[in-house]
């Protein structure tokens, strides 16, 4: 019987790990053509066979994951969406579930757990969600603020774009965006000249103030986040040498034993 030890060996291999990424990719391809009725129509059968390889070795690779590490598996959360993916692709997409089919794509997603840059990456703008958070409360609190301005500013003058709160809420949306926004500014300066003091002031603070900050945090915690990495990785390593030197040292102890009693009978 194979051990645990052989299949973890198995599938930490580099080797295994390409193998599993030439997959994914092979079937987010087949996937796309899926979506083209004459592709289907003339190589439907294949298509629907090479699905159904690429889930099932999606499906084998995780069991001998799980065989591999046993509840370690289950303590990694790119494991558990792993998991959770393939999940979602064995449920039968027939019936009530047929909407299922259309969620196969995720497994493509899979890229990012194989793929160790894509890795930190997402965890990066995981490490970045609280400071985030406060960003996005800002801007909440920029764009209601305003909202109610241009509301009463505006709205007989353009009741188009900023009729009631709701309707300027989503025209400053689309302002900070940057679509759209000079022809609404324009027809507006026709009959209030110095409305571009609002327009002006808003892009500044929402979309160069604003939204610059939210790549400031994620750059940050992008670089936390590779540090983070960075350290446990010299920690590892530190710990593979204890162990490398303490075995090292073991030997020589019972080497230089040997050598005493080897001298201790000679004489």
């Amino acid at each position: 019987m194979i051990s645990r030890e052989q299949v973890r060996t198995l599938v930490t291999r580099k080797a295994f790990q390409r193998f599993i990424i030439g997959v994914i990719v092979f079937n987010a391809i087949t996937l796309g053509f899926e979506t083209s009725p004459g592709i289907v129509a003339e190589f439907g059968s294949i298509l629907h066979f090479a699905d159904r390889a690429a889930l099932a070795i999606f499906v084998v690779e995780i069991l001998l994951r799980i065989y591999a590490f046993g509840w370690a598996f289950f303590k990694d959360s790119w494991n558990i969406f792993d998991l959770v993916i393939i999940g979602i692709a064995v449920v039968p997409a027939t019936g009530e579930f047929s909407v299922l089919r259309a969620l196969r794509i995720l497994r493509v997603l899979r890229l990012i757990s194989v793929v160790p840059s894509m890795r930190r990456v997402v965890s990066g703008l995981l490490l970045a969600v609280p400071g985030m958070a406060s960003i996005a409360a800002l801007l909440a609190l920029v764009l209601y603020v305003a909202g109610v301005m241009a509301t009463k500013l505006f709205q007989h003058l353009q009741p188009e774009h900023f009729a009631d709160l709701g309707t300027t809420l989503f025209t400053l949306f689309q302002i900070m965006t940057g679509e759209g926004w000079p022809d609404i500014a324009r027809e507006l300066m026709q009959k209030a000249p110095l409305a571009w003091i609002f327009f002006v002031t808003y892009i500044i603070v929402s979309s160069f103030a604003v939204l610059n900050m939210f790549i400031a945090v994620v750059v940050n915690g992008m670089d936390r986040g590779m540090t983070e990495e960075l350290v446990e990785a010299e920690e590892k390593h530190a710990a593979e040498q204890k162990a490398s030197d303490e075995l090292l040292l073991t030997e020589i102890r019972a080497l230089r034993a040997e050598i005493a009693e080897l001298r201790a009978a000679r004489d």
